[in-house]
């Protein structure tokens, strides 16, 4: 899969992951990595604010991308985050396989375009309940 990093299209999100090449829907784009961790440093981790690239599997199985910036699926942004961009929607979600999880396309992505991952309704909530 070629993907890139640039300035990502949905407002104050930074960086995003982009694809040059066609992909289609339900094919594994790129794997989530990082740090493994357990859930109680995942929870220490949560209360110090540091849960920017944390992905929460199962108990004894979190993934912390926080200090492995040269694994690009920490890129992807959720459309459906705070700052929303009209007419733009997420093109895949996250999808375990065993103990791994992929960025896996929800709908055919064409060349060019953001990838954009659904982080789900509860971690929103969380964050925006945090932001107050």
């Amino acid at each position: 899969m070629a993907l890139i990093i640039k300035k990502s299209r949905l407002p104050g999100a930074g960086k995003g992951l982009y694809t040059t090449k066609a992909i289609s829907k339900e094919s594994k784009i790129i794997e989530y990595r990082g740090e493994i961790i357990g859930y109680n440093e995942y929870r220490r981790r949560t209360r110090n604010e540091q849960d920017q690239y944390l992905l929460f599997v199962r108990m004894e199985l979190c993934i912390d991308a926080m200090h492995t910036p040269q694994y690009k699926a920490r890129y992807a942004n959720d459309a459906a985050g705070i700052t929303r961009l009209k007419g733009v929607k997420n093109n895949s979600d996250y999808v375990l396989f065993g103990d791994k999880c992929f960025i896996v396309a929800s709908r055919n992505i064409k060349a060019g375009e953001e990838i954009l991952v659904n982080y789900t309704k509860s971690y929103w909530s969380y964050m925006r309940k945090r932001m107050k």
